[in-house]
């Protein structure tokens, strides 16, 4: 069979796009009130509907939601943060390593406040210069760190305890650092680690001049997200599937490695709204020329959503459906027969900045549907409208199910019966 007549797979992931309705857009949420007729023609076409990606009791992480939406059940087989984002960076953990994940933040007044959990999305350069040097401290401690991208890097403890708790930086914005500094077996030398960094940082070079720029300082780092490595079966395991994943972060690219999805780094990639939108979108249609399915996820919604600015929010969620939306669709017509599950990873609220719980909109699409879609959209793609169509599935993990079933609307109705 042709690369052409096979089906093919696309799952596409607005990280955070979803959120609450805010009185300054009408009551409605950003993705109703912004032009997105990208999506709003596949919603008209397709299957909408609300998915579960956060299991009852855990943490509203992108990890715990992308797992999720890749099929994997995160009660089952999550461990942590940390342990994706070192595959992803080629750091193999031995079974006793814990990793966990080094952000480069900045804290205001007399460093009792998390002002910014990206350190103003300091570029990789900067940050590895700082990472160069704290790098003695932290081995004298019998731990090693690892440089990444922008103010995401890793840190893994060598024999480390578990237990630990921590908390992501980017979920109290604004707020007190004391009562989140990391508390339970090997506290203490994690909390060495950050208020070491405070000296070792505050006059460095690179924050000096970041300060001339009128930029945000890098002056602490904060860890969290830890854990050892999961036992996962690849998408070839469970379902005879090759695969690709496009991301900008290494959260994503390392769960796509357990995944067994083949990495590809575009040129341009950052992570936030100056991302190279463009570039994903054609590295997925050339995957799918060789793979049967393409994970496609693009971080600018959530980081405008932890900026707390609306203005970035509409930016992100138009460039998505515009630059990504528009052109994979069009892509996708050198194939004959194809699927695409379009959904957030989970909510994160302008009016929070943080995570949340609440089931998120998807879309089910296929090649045939598309093919009798009108000229323009009978519906749009909102929160709102995938409530009203009534298809809740209370696990997101069978949304791959879905993605992959023959005949698809057969199993709508066993998918959103829980």
């Amino acid at each position: 069979m042709s690369s052409e007549s096979k089906m093919k797979y696309v799952i596409l992931v607005p990280d955070g796009m979803a959120d609450q309705p805010m009185p300054e857009l009408g009551n409605r949420t950003p993705l109703a009130a912004y032009d997105t007729p990208w999506m709003d023609k596949m919603a008209s076409a397709g299957t909408i509907g609300l998915a579960r990606t956060v299991p009852p009791g855990m943490e509203p992480g992108s990890d715990v939601a992308n797992l999720s939406i890749l099929g994997y059940d995160p009660s089952e087989i999550y461990t942590g943060r940390a342990p994706f984002e070192a595959a992803s960076m080629g750091v193999e953990l031995m079974p006793d390593d814990v990793a966990f994940r080094l952000n480069f933040v900045t804290l205001d007044r007399n460093y009792t406040i998390m002002a910014d959990h990206s350190a103003n999305h300091i570029s990789s350069d900067e940050a590895a210069q700082l990472i160069k040097t704290l790098t003695p401290f932290v081995e004298s401690l019998g731990m090693h760190l690892y440089p990444g991208v922008s103010y995401r890097h890793l840190l893994v403890w060598k024999n480390g305890p578990d237990g630990a708790v921590t908390y992501p930086p980017h979920d109290f914005a604004g707020q007190l650092v004391s009562p989140r500094f990391p508390s339970g077996p090997g506290a203490d030398k994690l909390l060495r680690i950050i208020l070491k960094s405070w000296k070792l940082l505050k006059d460095h070079p690179v924050n000096q001049q970041r300060v001339k720029d009128c930029l945000r300082p890098a002056n602490s780092v904060w860890l969290w997200g830890q854990g050892r490595a999961p036992k996962i079966k690849s998408l070839r395991e469970k379902y005879g599937i090759t695969g690709s994943v496009v991301a900008a972060v290494d959260l994503i690219k390392g769960i796509g490695h357990y995944a067994g999805l083949a990495p590809i780094n575009v040129e341009g990639a950052t992570g936030f709204v100056d991302t190279n939108y463009e570039g994903k979108a054609q590295a997925a249609l050339k995957a799918l020329s060789e793979r049967d399915l393409v994970f496609l996820h693009v971080e600018a919604p959530d980081e405008a959503s932890h900026s707390g600015d609306l203005n970035l929010k509409k930016q992100a969620i138009e460039d998505f459906d515009r630059k990504v939306v528009g052109p994979v669709l069009k892509g996708l017509s050198a194939f004959a027969n194809w699927r695409v599950l379009l959904m957030p990873d989970h909510q994160t609220p302008l009016v929070t900045r943080a995570h949340s719980t609440e089931p998120v909109p998807y879309i089910l699409l296929d090649s045939e549907e598309w093919a009798r879609a009108g000229k323009k959209a009978t519906r749009a793609f909102s929160e709102e409208t995938a409530l009203s169509a009534g298809n809740l599935v209370e696990n997101a993990t069978r949304l791959v199910e879905l993605l992959l079933t023959t005949p698809r609307q057969s199993a709508v109705g066993e998918a959103t019966s829980g």
